[in-house]
């Protein structure tokens, strides 16, 4: 947990070395995991990307697990009921699930969705994640698609369509300033230790 102007949030620490961007982090996986496991006291769970499009598997999932007893978030796409039973199966204790509502397992879910009017039909006592990272302009680009020219919406207006609930920040946490009001967790990847230095200075 880290306390922030707004007030106490859930830190997720997450361990990527690269995005279907193009951005690749300058720390090798095992180093990205021994940050982590050294900032333990102030992490409350780990992500770990599942899908091969992140250089992600489950077998990562496993390796991080010998480590830590910290909560893991299986993050990928998920498409399949089968790929979150597969995830806890390895030792995840959430998965993360973009662009639908799981049939089952939705409780062990954090659910992405992939636009405003699709978060309005998602129950309150289910958790969210709302990214700052448009996913269909990613994918458009990496298959040769011309941009939509759409603003991303904020998650400050996320949140106004979901007052109520569980919302977890996603994306461009670099300090503690990125952390928006009314987050109930934020993830943090690509900035990691950029992030954990500044909880450090005074």
């Amino acid at each position: 947990m880290i306390y922030t102007p707004h007030g106490a949030v859930e830190f997720f620490a997450e361990i990527k070395t690269f995005s279907p961007d193009g951005w690749r982090s300058p720390y090798t996986w095992r180093q990205l995991l021994r940050i982590v496991l050294h900032h333990e006291r102030i992490i409350d769970a780990i992500s770990i990307h599942v899908s091969p499009r992140w250089e992600g598997s489950l077998h990562l999932i496993e390796r991080a697990r010998r480590h830590t007893e910290k909560p893991i978030l299986a993050k990928g796409i998920n498409p399949r009921e089968d790929d979150i039973r597969r995830a806890r199966d390895a030792g995840a204790t959430m998965a993360l699930v973009v662009g639908r509502v799981p049939k089952v397992y939705a409780e062990f879910c954090i659910i992405e969705p992939l636009s405003l009017e699709s978060m309005r039909g998602i129950p309150d006592h289910l958790r969210v994640a709302w990214n700052s990272r448009d996913l269909i302009e990613m994918f458009r680009k990496i298959n040769g698609l011309p941009p939509r020219n759409v603003d991303r919406p904020t998650f400050s207006e996320a949140r106004e369509i979901r007052p109520r609930g569980w919302m977890l920040q996603a994306s461009g946490i670099e300090h503690m300033a990125s952390v928006e009001k009314g987050a109930d967790a934020i993830l943090v990847g690509t900035h990691l230790p950029k992030f954990i230095t500044s909880l450090k200075a005074p």
